[in-house]
């Protein structure tokens, strides 16, 4: 049985489908702070099979044993954390408190009854500034806000941990820019607060939320003048964290990957794509950079590619196909 920490969120959710479709028995940990639980009942639903699920925290100690000695535990998914950058700026010690104490407690705690394989939910966030694209997995590291200071920390401490256990075998997934939804739209990205991610937001406009998207900055030196990034759908990075999982089935230590789709789009070409297989317009207004913003960002994924043998293959009209879809059928997301 796997176990998923934050399974009920937006990646975790996915994660579950591609879990259960592949096999595995899952168990989720939630403690819903951003999250429903509604987002289970539906995977449920799409594959036909069932998840147990723990509401409790991952900073929990005796949760966290209780499970360990209830459950056999083969391995690990560890999405459970706070990721709003935002949020982090305002309240970091929520942020260090949350996401770097449950980390530690996850890996005592699973320690102590000899589970030694986990998948950790990293952050293209750890990069420097300065990396240049495609940002290679040794490219500088330099996070410049708590959120991914919170993830780099956490890195090190698996790195160390790996280190001084060759029983462990940890793989770290630094991610991009998640978007889009299950094909089926019955589930997709959910939060309790507001976004700040740029789909969710052209999908608030489209659905007439808000008035307009806000786009920071059109004269950088790209296609057209707005940033450009790295998007993954979401599909693609739950079968990652698959992949990524029977990998370590053979190795151990710990390590880095990539997972992106190893180009960029640039904001106006998002807006142009969800306008073309949404049929609805997007109104835009340009407002100035926001300050640490690049131009140009994306993964080199050829350590994936040849290491787990993933690849993203969902390109950006399904990511806005899929979004769009989720959103046109659950217009409040998951409703209790």
């Amino acid at each position: 049985m796997i176990l998923v920490t934050g399974g009920a969120g937006y990646i975790g959710s996915h994660t579950c489908i591609a879990l259960l479709e592949a096999g595995y028995e899952v168990l989720v940990l939630d403690n819903l702070c951003n999250s429903k639980k509604e987002s289970l009942r539906r995977v449920e639903i799409i594959t036909g099979k069932k998840i147990d699920f723990i509401h409790a925290d991952v900073r929990d100690v005796t949760a966290l044993r209780k499970i360990f000695s209830h459950y056999s535990i083969d391995g690990v998914i560890h999405f459970a954390g706070l990721k709003s950058i935002g949020e982090s700026i305002k309240f970091p010690l929520k942020y260090y408190d949350n996401n770097v104490s449950g980390s530690t407690a996850l890996v005592q705690v699973m320690a102590e009854f000899d589970v030694h394989a986990l998948v950790f939910s990293s952050t293209a966030a750890v990069y420097g500034e300065g990396s240049a694209s495609p940002v290679q997995e040794s490219s500088p590291l330099a996070a410049t806000n708590p959120y991914g200071q919170t993830k780099l920390m956490i890195e090190q401490i698996y790195t160390d941990l790996a280190i001084s256990n060759n029983s462990w075998g940890i793989a770290i997934l630094r991610y991009f820019n998640p978007v889009g939804a299950h094909a089926s739209g019955q589930i997709g990205e959910h939060s309790n607060h507001e976004f700040s991610n740029l789909m969710p937001n052209i999908c608030r406009v489209a659905m007439r939320g808000i008035e307009q998207l806000e786009v920071y900055g059109n004269d950088y030196p790209t296609i057209d003048g707005t940033g450009v990034r790295d998007y993954i759908h979401v599909m693609d990075l739950a079968e990652g964290h698959v992949r990524a999982l029977a990998w370590l089935k053979n190795n151990t230590g710990a390590h880095v990957f990539n997972l992106g789709a190893g180009h960029g789009f640039s904001v106006l070409e998002i807006v142009k794509t969800f306008e073309g297989v949404s049929g609805v317009s997007i109104p835009y207004k340009i407002s100035p950079k926001r300050l640490g913003d690049l131009a140009v960002i994306y993964a080199d994924t050829s350590k994936a590619e040849k290491e787990l043998d993933w690849k993203a293959e969902l390109g950006i009209q399904a990511m806005c196909k899929d979004a769009w879809n989720w959103q046109e059928q659950n217009p409040q997301g998951y409703v209790d």
